[in-house]
């Protein structure tokens, strides 16, 4: 559970940072064509772990259908919701999937999490709420961004749990599990490729950009995946989730870099996620 509860706090930690980064990249691509640039990228450096004869049939089929739901879906409806709700609101609302995937991972996976384990979940999801929503953008009510939000939350839980389904059994290295997931996201988002490089509708991004956009990538995409297939090989869903959740608290420190300030409710939101994690992993 240790290794697991590091590796899912250290792919929080390279989701935080990557998320600066793409901030600073700016395109006109679609929220699908950039999660196809990302999925590609990344599958470059994990090319080497798409190894077919060592993965049983039940096994590459869960890994593909993670992918396709929730890489591909999961990532391409989240890009469109942020653009939509902007940072805050949209984390507030994913915020809800350590709760989601608990409930999932008791009907599938018949994972029980413990008392002590269910108040970890309890503050986790609390200061996450927290830091979502303190200084909100302002603004009407856009029920289509909403519901963007809520379906990129659904698919990255059910895709968590899919994951999680392959790789109990340890029959894969998580590299492994990561590359076949993001081969098959890659796969179904390949229609989308011809506007990478031809008219999508907008300039493409500059050639300057393009390592930020690779930083972003090894950091988010690749490490990030790869520690989540750990976190998830080694801990129950809904546990490994609910670390990985914890990038917006992890986000309160560089906060200052971008000019925002946290606050007294930033600070106490903080707290209630190291309490929550000392309560996972105790």
């Amino acid at each position: 559970m240790f290794t697991g509860a590091v590796a899912a706090l250290a792919g929080a930690l390279c989701w935080t940072l990557a998320s600066g980064l793409w901030r600073r990249l700016p395109t006109a691509l679609s929220s699908g064509q950039l999660n196809l640039l990302k999925n590609l990228l990344a599958l470059l450096t994990l090319a080497p772990w798409l190894r077919l004869s060592a993965l049983e049939s039940r096994t590459l089929v869960l890994l593909a259908l993670s992918g396709v739901v929730g890489i591909a879906a999961g990532d391409s409806l989240y890009f469109a919701a942020l653009r939509r709700l902007g940072t805050r609101r949209t984390l507030t609302l994913d915020a809800g999937g350590p709760a989601v995937t608990a409930l999932l991972g008791l009907v599938a996976l018949s994972e029980v999490p413990t008392i002590q384990q269910w108040l970890g979940l309890g503050l986790i999801t609390s200061a996450l709420w927290l830091v979502a929503l303190q200084r909100s953008p302002e603004g009407q009510r856009d029920r289509w961004g909403v519901l963007l939000a809520l379906a990129a939350l659904l698919c990255g839980s059910v895709g968590a749990l899919l994951a999680r389904a392959a790789l109990r059994d340890d029959a894969i290295e998580p590299l492994a599990a990561a590359a076949w997931r993001l081969a098959a996201a890659s796969a179904v988002l390949l229609p989308l490729l011809p506007g990478l490089w031809g008219r999508s509708g907008g300039p493409r991004p500059a050639g300057a950009r393009w390592p930020l956009a690779m930083v972003a990538t090894l950091l988010g995409t690749t490490a990030g995946i790869a520690l989540q297939q750990t976190a998830l090989q080694r801990l129950p869903g809904a546990m490994a989730v609910a670390l990985l959740a914890t990038a917006p608290v992890m986000a309160l420190p560089l906060a200052a870099l971008e000019g925002d300030r946290p606050g007294w409710w930033g600070v106490a939101a903080a707290l209630l996620a190291l309490l929550g994690v000392s309560c996972v992993v105790a």
